[in-house]
Parts: C-alpha cells; sequence; structure tokens
C-alpha cells in the first residue's frame, strides 16, 4: 500500500527507476554527489515509509513498479486507519448505513471514498493531524476530493456502539437516515429485515 509523496520524493523515486527499474538494487550513496546526509536520510525514510522503495538487503534498495504504486494510491485504507486511533469516533451518514448494512449497500468507489466520522470538537485537532500523519485528506463538515477522504463532524457528545470493530450511530438513527431518502431505500429494506426494525 503506497501513499502520496511530496515533489522532491517523487524526483528522486523517477531517478532511482529511470537509472535502475524495479529488479536493479541501490544504495543511499547514490545521492551523496547530489544532497546532504540529512536530505538523503529524509528522502529515503520517505520513499521506504509510503512504499515506493523497498529495503532488499542490508544496505541495498529496489524500486517499486510505477503501476503497482499508481494504482495502489487508490487503495482503502479508512478502516486499517482507524484502529490506531486513540481517541473516540462515530461512523455517522452514508458509512453507519454501509457498516450496518454488512457492507450490501457500499457508497463509495475509486472515484469517490467518502467516509462521514462524528467526532468531539475538542479533539478536532487530534484528528486533523491524526489523518494527516496517514496523508488522508480530511475535511470539516463537508469538502471532496478524488478517492478516499474524510469529512470530521464536530460534534459536543458521541453516543456510538460497537458494530464489527468499529464505532458506529446506532442501528436506531442510521435506519432513520436510510428511510429518510429513495437512494437509500435498497439498504433500509436490507437493514429492516435484518433487524426486524421499522
Amino acid at each position: 500500500m503506497t501513499t502520496e509523496i511530496p515533489q522532491y520524493g517523487l524526483k528522486a523515486y523517477a531517478l532511482f527507476f529511470t537509472k535502475h527499474g524495479s529488479n536493479e538494487e541501490f544504495r543511499q550513496s547514490e545521492l551523496d554527489w547530489i544532497v546532504g546526509q540529512s536530505m538523503k536520510k529524509k528522502i529515503f525514510s520517505l520513499l521506504l515509509k509510503t512504499g515506493w522503495i523497498k529495503k532488499h538487503s542490508a544496505n541495498t534498495y529496489i524500486c517499486l513498479k510505477p503501476e503497482k504504486i499508481i494504482s495502489s494510491l487508490l487503495d482503502f485504507r479508512i478502516s486499517e486507519i482507524i484502529k490506531k486511533a486513540e481517541r473516540d469516533y462515530e461512523f455517522t451518514n452514508l458509512s453507519a448505513i454501509e457498516i450496518w448494512s454488512d457492507y450490501s449497500y457500499v457508497q463509495r468507489g475509486l472515484e469517490k471514498s467518502p467516509y462521514f466520522i462524528k467526532i468531539l470538537k475538542k479533539d478536532l485537532n487530534y484528528w486533523k493531524k491524526f489523518f494527516n500523519k496517514y496523508n488522508m485528506p480530511n475535511y470539516v463538515n463537508e469538502g471532496s476530493t478524488i478517492g478516499e477522504y474524510v469529512i470530521l463532524i464536530p460534534v459536543d457528545k458521541l453516543k456510538f456502539v460497537e458494530k464489527g470493530g468499529f464505532k458506529v450511530e446506532s442501528l436506531k438513527k442510521t435506519i432513520k437516515l436510510a428511510k429518510s431518502n429513495d437512494i437509500y431505500l435498497y439498504a433500509y429494506n436490507y437493514l429492516r429485515s435484518k433487524y426486524a426494525a421499522g
């Protein structure tokens, strides 16, 4: 799984891939005459951490194939990232429908993959830093981008329940939302049938 990188990392990857492809090993020393020691460490740390290169031996590396990197940029990562959070949250709106319907209703695709997450107002800075750390685009109340992103909805209080390893809005509220719009009719019928609720 790879993530986006800044331009200096992209240029370094381009240099390594152009010279070595994805099969030939290279060493950090290739950058000795180009950048200083601290920048060289920063570049290699970035490329390893984001999955653009990998260690081949104790002091050699190889590039991952560009096709693999590019397609991996659109991988769904939120379900793994959120497990590392140290603050409470609550999947809501379409994300809650998705979880309660056991993913029989899925509101995402490679083009657009929003997650709606209620968080405590006091924790807003924590969550912005948390998602930024994983290069995950995040917005407060509204926003959009290509691929996966998070809409943070700051609230005074959370009332989540556990479902499938996630903290999510109550079934009752989720069914009410699904009932409110014909677009979610399939999910509403699924929820009503599965949980015998109306």
